[in-house]
């Protein structure tokens, strides 16, 4: 790619237009050219002055406008990416079914790059049966539809139908373009992504516990939507920005997360268990915080063996030609004991990498070595998270369309 990669914006017309503006910012100020093509409905919540200025450049609705530059065709010719955030329901549908009324329109269908929607309507709405419909339409065709937030919408409405986060939709943005390609490979594909750490309470105030962040599951998660497919995230006691387009589960203990995970399984193509899940908790739950007693040892914390989720669902495979993926966090003889946990869980891949105190957790780096059940091994150089995610997905994207688990 030449120069700056060009961005179109497109803006269509919901309340949540004004949040366009932040994104707009967020991609002018990574080195990115934009040009924003609102509706005309767009320019009753943000003005076309307001997107001519913070783009620094020409705002247009109409085809007519500057024509001998044939706009309509020009600008999504030479776009490296196309992101409409919000997409309305109209939007989605005149998309989906290719209709072409305003210069917005047209430039989605002249685009032959990665295209981005971000929907943000009603809950209503965004679960009617048509909307979902167009929103298959598009996946299929390999648009990027991220899923919406939940949260307060217009009113006093509350659910699913908020705008994700404009840091969060860049990032989706920025990942798609580094990627340069137009068709995601996991478009139409629904994976299973666990993060972070389980908690095991000991008493009210108290847990076992560990170091996990979760950043090496959230980078699975916004990778995976980035490349098209509609994530559930199942996050376990993380402090992160839900990723944008994702669904997000939130639980504590392990059996919460086993819990999660069979429920979300059997509808999925792809799990993968990067949370650090606990193996064992307390045979006892105090009701009242342990108190300590002067002259007396603490007595000791009777242990119970955790469910091995992972072992669970490679054995008993929700669908045919499901991929499994695992994590094992070790402190020596790495490749060693990863090897024999492939086998003992019987997962498709399982992803290793050697851990500690000032490796690995919270770091916003990681280097790995994925195994595969075939028995190939891929080495991963320290990087970041994100390109682990990206080579974690690497090996199971083609997995996946050649139906060989």
């Amino acid at each position: 790619m030449v120069g700056k990669p060009k961005v179109v914006l497109g803006v269509s017309g919901g309340i949540a237009a004004y949040k366009a503006c932040e994104l707009l910012r967020r991609l002018t100020e990574s080195g990115h050219e934009v040009r924003v093509v609102p509706t005309a409905s767009s320019l009753n919540f943000v003005g076309e002055a307001t997107w001519a200025a913070l783009s620094g450049n020409p705002a247009s609705t109409e085809v007519w406008e500057t024509v001998h530059e044939v706009p309509h065709v020009r600008i999504g010719q030479e776009a490296d990416l196309v992101v409409v955030a919000p997409a309305t329901a109209d939007l989605l549908a005149k998309a989906a079914h290719g209709l072409a009324d305003d210069l917005l329109t047209n430039t989605l269908l002249t685009a032959r790059c990665p295209v981005v929607f971000a929907p943000a309507m009603h809950t209503e709405m965004w679960e009617h049966p048509a909307t979902q419909e167009n929103v298959a339409t598009l996946r299929r065709r390999g648009a990027v539809v991220i899923e919406p937030a939940v949260g307060r919408l217009t009113g006093k409405d509350t659910g699913k139908g908020r705008l994700p986060d404009p840091d969060e939709i860049f990032e989706v943005c920025r990942l798609v373009i580094a990627r340069g390609v137009a068709e995601p490979d996991l478009a139409g594909r629904h994976v299973v992504v666990s993060a972070g750490g389980t908690r095991e309470p000991l008493d009210p105030v108290r847990f076992l516990g560990n170091r996990s962040s979760g950043k090496q599951g959230y980078a699975l998660a916004r990778t995976a939507a980035a490349r098209g497919a509609r994530v559930t995230l199942i996050a376990a006691n993380t402090a992160l920005a839900d990723p944008a387009g994702v669904d997000v589960v939130r639980v504590g203990t392990a059996l919460q997360l086993r819990e999660a995970v069979l429920k979300a399984a059997p509808d999925a193509d792809a799990v993968v268990m990067a949370a650090a899940v606990a193996d064992f908790r307390p045979a006892v739950y105090a009701d009242g915080k342990i108190k300590k007693k002067d002259g007396e040892e603490p007595a000791p914390v009777n242990l119970v063996r955790n469910p091995d989720v992972l072992a669970e669902i490679s054995s008993e495979r929700a669908r045919g030609g499901q991929i499994i993926v695992g994590f094992a966090a070790e402190t020596d003889d790495v490749l060693a004991n990863g090897r024999s946990k492939l086998l003992r869980k019987g997962c498709d891949l399982l992803v290793v990498n050697e851990v500690g105190e000032t490796k690995t957790f919270g770091s916003e780096e990681n280097e790995a070595v994925i195994l595969a059940s075939d028995g190939a091994e891929i080495a991963i150089p320290r990087g970041p998270k994100e390109a682990l995610a990206d080579a974690i997905w690497d090996q199971v994207a083609p997995r996946l369309a050649s139906g060989t688990a």
